[in-house]
């Protein structure tokens, strides 16, 4: 697995955005890059930087995830019928770390990868400890039985800051979440924008 040394909190303060929505974002008490000059980089960002911010925030905002994963993720958007930016969040909402994260199964993206590695959660009866999996519509997801009381999955599940979509069936009772469809862009909740359109630009070039 690539390593991961960035902490979650130095993405949104270089993005400047709460980008998970998170109350204990740095951003909710200084809106600017982080260092002794952060409050000076506010110059005009290039049509290449305004693109290459884009891809950050949205790689980002899925843990992180690696240069190599995401550009796949891209060509597969652009060989699909459609748009291709609503392609691309397409694809990453099937994800099943963005969907354990989505069903309140745990606080925050990263935990849902690690969650998964960790070999917590099922698809369809079967264990997979792989967050990239692919979730298929109609696939049922749920915790293993014996990580259903764990500290970190009840704790999730009563989080107010943020809703399950309505493109997940969620049963916390059972802690099992059902895939009901690929979700367009207008329908995931991000707490800021997203410009995917820029991003199969910046590809693209």
């Amino acid at each position: 697995m690539t390593k991961r040394s960035e902490a979650k909190y130095k993405i949104d303060r270089r993005m400047g955005q709460n980008i998970w929505g998170r109350p204990k974002s740095p951003v909710n008490k200084r809106e600017y890059g982080p260092g002794q000059h952060g409050q000076r980089r506010k110059g005009k960002l290039s049509d290449f930087g305004t693109q290459l911010r884009a891809k950050q925030k949205l790689k980002g905002y899925y843990a992180n995830i690696s240069e190599r994963q995401f550009y796949a993720v891209y060509v597969e958007a652009t060989r699909l019928k459609g748009d291709s930016g609503e392609n691309l969040i397409g694809l990453l909402e099937r994800r099943l770390d963005a969907i354990v994260y989505r069903a309140k199964f745990v606080p925050t993206m990263f935990a849902a990868r690690q969650f998964i590695n960790h070999g917590h959660i099922k698809v369809n009866g079967k264990r997979v400890n792989i967050p990239s999996y692919k979730v298929k519509v109609g696939d049922v997801i749920e915790v293993k039985d014996a990580s259903k009381q764990l500290a970190t999955v009840l704790e999730a599940n009563q989080l107010a800051e943020r809703d399950v979509p309505d493109f997940i069936e969620v049963d916390h009772g059972k802690q099992t979440a059902k895939f009901t469809r690929v979700p367009n862009l207008s329908e995931v909740p991000f707490p800021v924008q997203m410009e995917p359109h820029l991003i199969i630009e910046f590809y693209s070039r």
